[in-house]
């Protein structure tokens, strides 16, 4: 989108270094935002903030967001860079299977602190003032897992299902202050956490890259799996002005898998 539609406002891009968060800050660079990427992995940080610089201005800073300390620290840092946060999208995350029975209580709650307890984090350091300005866009990057089942991902799932249900709530309170908070529910994406599933499904059960992308997209009725871009594009449209009645949602980007 070439019209500089979100001007003046400041970014916040977790999980920045790849995939749907790099290609949102691009999208949203590309809006005419101010965007901070943040992250746990400084080369990847620093390799878009060189890619993206084209687009607009963008800085990196480290956070890990299940901590409450490193995310305190990381907005402080990125407001003192571009200034308050007018839109923060909590798009990192972790996926990782194994059959229920033998899911131990670290891996549940590893699951459960990267992709809900840092959305939790992220969204209290930006909130009181989104509120005290009455203007603010918060975008959940949740997943189709958040919206329906999957076998051998109960942690995942249950972590998903829990932003959604966070969106929701959120959404309500401050629906009166200005601030929209929504979800993206994206099915299976081709970024970093597909590779690796495909290498779990590869490695358990000796099937072909191939098979195993066949085992994968056969639930998308398009029978493709969806870009980082068209990710990109649904949190964009959400931090439009023009979307300021759309509240509470969880929009599902899965080619008709979850309708």
């Amino acid at each position: 989108m070439s019209v500089r539609t979100l001007a003046d406002k400041h970014a916040v891009v977790t999980g920045g270094g790849s995939g749907i968060g790099a290609a949102t800050a691009e999208a949203l660079l590309r809006a005419g935002a101010r965007v901070t990427l943040m992250g746990r992995d400084a080369a990847r940080l620093d390799a878009q903030r060189a890619r993206l610089a084209e687009f607009g201005e963008v800085a990196c800073v480290g956070v890990d967001v299940t901590q409450a300390e490193s995310v305190a620290d990381a907005f402080a840092a990125a407001s003192q860079t571009f200034g308050v946060v007018d839109v923060l999208v909590n798009n990192a995350g972790q996926a990782k299977a194994a059959p229920f029975a033998r899911t131990d209580m670290a891996l549940w709650q590893q699951m459960l602190d990267v992709n809900l307890t840092g959305v939790f984090l992220c969204t209290q350091a930006v909130l009181p003032a989104m509120i005290e300005r009455r203007d603010g866009r918060i975008v959940n990057v949740a997943s189709t897992a958040g919206q329906i089942g999957y076998p051998y991902v109960a942690a995942y799932c249950a972590a998903k299902h829990g932003v959604i249900g966070l969106t929701r709530s959120l959404a309500l309170e401050v629906a009166s202050k200005g601030v929209t908070v929504n979800a993206v529910c994206p099915g299976y994406t081709e970024t970093d956490l597909l590779r690796e599933s495909l290498d779990q499904i590869i490695a358990k059960t000796g099937r072909s890259e191939a098979e195993a992308r066949a085992s994968l997209v056969q639930n998308n009725p398009q029978q493709r799996f969806v870009t980082p871009g068209e990710v990109a594009h649904a949190v964009l449209w959400l931090c439009q002005p023009e979307s300021g009645s759309i509240t509470g949602q969880s929009i599902s980007v899965s080619g008709g898998e979850v309708t």
